[in-house]
């Protein structure tokens, strides 16, 4: 099907293809990715616009003894085409497929795994600094979008480099302009500065100058500084020459001819250079091209679309109500904008609407500002991101005892995108910190009750939810019958209790969609003659007042089940099991903890995620009848 593509399955393959193929590759590598991405989702547009660079890279270095690392590591996808993973692209994002991010144990041509943006500049320089301590002369290559650049670690590395390394930094602009914008001149200039020739003239002027006795080296300097002079005129002297980095660019990332001198001409000055080229997102995909929001991450065809919106949805719509009633409600996202929900707070709102980059702990300390000059910050972000601004959150917000909500999307775990975005250390390091309320809704009515009553008080919220939509069996199950008081209640809410509110023999305490598993285990032991009780937590923290209230209702029950879509160790069933039993209201009854232990999984299906981790209703059933867990 693909006359050229099918025979490359090694970057010495691709070494060993005539030049005058390249073009016609180019264009099968596009076809492959469109055909393949749209059915098994994924980063499309992103990698669509970097496949003449990937091809380039795989030819001018001699990979795997060179090294490449992509920032975040989804606009690999071409350099997995590349590297011998082609015929295994059906799998991307599947279980015990290929990573939708550059991962180590996937392959010798992955150095350095990703997922998190603004990290391949420090790991590169590792590698780098580790070359030159033991004599190697590999080179290293970092691969960074201009987005990455919002975050502060990237400057902290470049602030790091060292210029007698072999290290080659690649800056992929596609979207926002870092460099200024200096019309057609500069077009020109760039275009002619980017091939073979000009670096040879160059080369030979430098020869010319060093051949001249006496005056030779102070003539060179001289033209050196007119030079710059000049340079500095037409461009501007740019951020990265101030900061004492070799400058190459800005050139046309999708002339491949233009890119590939261009890399050859880092390799040959044999120090630390920054190279900076713009492509264009969804290149060669004109549905791409004209929305690359949409397709910069596209679902599986086989997925199936949410009918009723989604946690993310509900929480922006409502949040747009509470702004018109309140105008001290302040947004904030880390370059998350349509990811959490807070597109139309920004169309609304644009001027209480913060998007601070990819720069999590800047937000917090951001949103810390903000709650002590006395506005209602509102910070919406992935939990696998929060992570990144842990510190920030103990120090600048919770020691000085400031208020606001943190809304936690993709809280649970993240199927497709596996170990580096599951959303599962959250509720027990936010759980460490004091004065802090922590929620999970599992419907719309109650999360809207919840956002309001943190948005009403000056303390410190946080409220956890899936990227789901609501689950109709949950909500009948928890919620049958409620009243406008009944959503406005955080405390617990029961199924399978007597008309006396005790609980049957057996017991799962849990919270958030995972509950979904102890009401088919509940279903499917009542038709063995078992029953089965459920205990839903709805706030996690503080948990004494739910401590006393399980207490009181768990006296008849023998076996008692914590289940939690999270972390084992500090999670919310290890803090609650402790206070239970303190108190004495788990004497001579048989428990089991059921959350996540040891290694972190890779992605698969939600149902796979928890039988590997042994949280699934098999093994609530199973434990209910005496089997070992």
């Amino acid at each position: 099907m693909y006359t050229i593509l099918d025979k490359i399955n090694s970057p010495a393959d691709l070494k060993a293809l005539d030049s005058k193929n390249i073009e016609q590759l180019n264009k099968e590598i596009r076809s492959f990715l469109v055909e393949n991405v749209t059915k098994t989702g994924g980063h499309l547009a992103s990698n669509l616009g970097v496949v003449e660079l990937s091809v380039a890279l795989h030819r001018v270095f001699d990979t795997p003894n060179d090294r490449i690392i992509f920032d975040v590591g989804h606009q690999s996808y071409v350099h997995k085409i590349l590297t011998g993973r082609k015929n295994s692209f059906s799998t991307l994002r599947c279980e015990n497929g290929l990573s939708g991010f550059t991962k180590r144990s996937e392959s010798e041509y992955d150095c350095f795994g990703a997922g998190h943006s603004s990290t391949s500049v420090s790991a590169a320089i590792g590698f780098s600094e580790a070359d030159r301590l033991c004599g190697n002369d590999n080179y290293t290559v970092a691969i960074v979008g201009d987005g990455a650049f919002t975050g502060g670690m990237i400057y902290e590395a470049l602030n790091n480099c060292n210029k007698n390394t072999h290290l080659i930094i690649i800056l992929n602009e596609n979207e926002m302009s870092i460099s200024k914008n200096v019309g057609n001149l500069s077009k020109h200039i760039s275009k002619v500065r980017s091939t073979k020739g000009y670096f040879t003239f160059k080369r030979g002027v430098t020869r010319f100058f060093d051949s001249i006795p006496i005056v030779g080296a102070p003539l060179k300097s001289a033209a050196s500084c007119i030079k710059l002079k000049i340079k500095g005129a037409v461009y501007n002297m740019n951020f990265f020459e101030n900061m004492g980095l070799k400058y190459l660019g800005p050139i046309d990332g999708n002339d491949y001819y233009m890119v590939e001198n261009m890399l050859k001409e880092a390799k040959r000055l044999n120090q630390c250079v920054l190279v900076h080229i713009k492509t264009i997102k969804g290149c060669g995909y004109d549905k791409a091209v004209r929305n690359p929001e949409e397709y910069h991450g596209i679902s599986s065809c086989n997925c199936k679309k949410a009918s009723n919106g989604s946690f993310s949805s509900h929480m922006g719509e409502f949040l747009c109500q509470e702004a018109e009633k309140n105008n001290k409600i302040c947004a904030i996202t880390a370059a998350m904008s349509w990811g959490t929900g807070l597109e139309c707070f920004e169309k609304k709102f644009p001027e209480r609407y913060f998007d601070v980059g990819i720069a999590e702990a800047h937000a917090v300390t951001f949103f810390a500002g903000l709650s002590a000059a006395g506005m209602k910050p509102v910070f919406a972000v992935y939990s696998t991101f929060l992570q990144r601004a842990y510190d920030n959150l103990l120090h600048d917000v919770a020691l000085q005892q400031l208020g606001g909500l943190l809304l936690v999307d993709r809280a649970g775990f993240a199927p497709e995108d596996g170990a580096t975005h599951h959303g599962i250390y959250d509720a027990a390091f936010l759980s460490q910190i004091d004065d802090i309320t922590i929620y999970e809704p599992i419907c719309y009515e109650s999360l809207s009750k919840m956002i309001r009553k943190a948005l009403s008080d000056n303390t410190l919220y946080a409220i956890r939810y899936s990227k789901d939509e609501e689950n109709g069996i949950l909500k009948h199950a928890f919620f049958e019958n409620a009243s406008e008081n009944d959503y406005c209640n955080f405390d617990i809410r029961t199924y399978g209790a007597d008309e006396n509110g005790m609980m049957p023999p057996n017991v799962v305490i849990t919270y958030g969609r995972i509950a979904l598993e102890a009401i088919i285990a509940a279903q499917e032991l009542a038709d063995k003659g078992i029953r089965l009780g459920i205990i839903l937590l709805q706030t996690l923290k503080p948990l004494d007042k739910q401590a006393k209230m399980i207490g009181d209702i768990i006296q008849q029950s023998n076996k008692i089940i914590f289940l939690e879509e999270g972390i084992y160790e500090g999670g919310i069933s290890m803090l609650l099991h402790e206070k239970l039993y303190e108190n004495g209201y788990l004497k001579e009854k048989d428990c089991s903890i059921m959350a996540l232990r040891g290694m972190v999984p890779e992605q698969a299906p939600l149902e796979n995620l928890y039988k590997k981790c042994k949280m699934s209703h098999d093994d609530i059933t199973r434990f209910i009848q005496g089997g070992i867990v």
